[in-house]
């Protein structure tokens, strides 16, 4: 379980599902794709934008347009955002609509998102967030341009303050419900890739490179690569 990085990233219900460990949450971010900002407009009020994202090391990069307004307010640095991470792991069928309840696993990250200005860096980041999503797939694509690197905004955000809460388990019914003739259980979610389709407009004969064919993120984006 680890300790809290701080008092904002402690959970204080349902604390027995909380993880501090960096391995429970780097995992979760590592099979996710699509993350939420959520922040503060200059104009006073919240928005939450899905977004790109991508692990390297202590930090996620965050990947948007230069000409959104709503992600360049995410850069200034008297704004602070969150980001979450959710994955749906199974609906629990109580005895009860009172504990009919999810399994699931989340990752919070709190904390000021700093614009990736220089171009290198930003090229390196792009990169990592194309291996995160997709690996083996740098070595194939075309990179990007420097204008197409100067039309898109890179944010970093430091994984200091974060953390994980996850449910698993069957249903957790009052004493009395478990004399009921009721169906209790669990319905599974899996995460399933289907096989990929190629693009009609393909002006050469081409089989799909091996990572799209075995390309998996049931385990974390890692396999894929495999």
């Amino acid at each position: 379980m680890s300790e809290p990085a701080s008092e904002r990233t402690t959970l204080h219900r349902y604390a027995h599902r909380a993880a501090y460990d960096r391995a429970t949450i780097d995992a979760i971010l590592d099979q996710g794709i699509v993350c939420h900002a959520g922040l503060i407009t200059d104009q006073g009020f919240p928005v939450v934008i899905p977004l790109a994202y991508g692990r390297v090391g202590d930090v996620v990069y965050l990947h948007g347009s230069a000409a959104s307004r709503l992600f360049r307010g995410a850069r200034t640095p008297s704004v602070e955002i969150c980001v979450t991470v959710t994955f749906v792991d199974g609906l629990v069928v109580a005895r009860s609509t009172y504990n009919t309840d999810i399994n699931y696993r989340s990752v919070m990250i709190l904390g000021q998102a700093v614009e990736v200005k220089d171009l290198e860096e930003k090229r390196r980041g792009l990169e990592a967030m194309v291996e995160h999503i997709i690996p083996g797939r740098s070595r194939d694509a075309r990179p990007p341009t420097e204008k197409e690197l100067r039309s898109t905004m890179l944010l970093r955000l430091a994984l200091t303050e974060s953390s994980a809460k996850v449910r698993t388990g069957w249903p957790a019914d009052e004493e009395e419900d478990y004399d009921l003739a009721v169906w209790a259980g669990v319905v599974p979610f899996t995460h399933r890739v289907e096989a990929p389709l190629a693009d009609p407009a393909l002006r050469f004969a081409l089989d799909p490179p091996e990572y799209v064919v075995r390309y998996n993120r049931v385990q974390g984006a890692v396999d894929a690569a495999r």
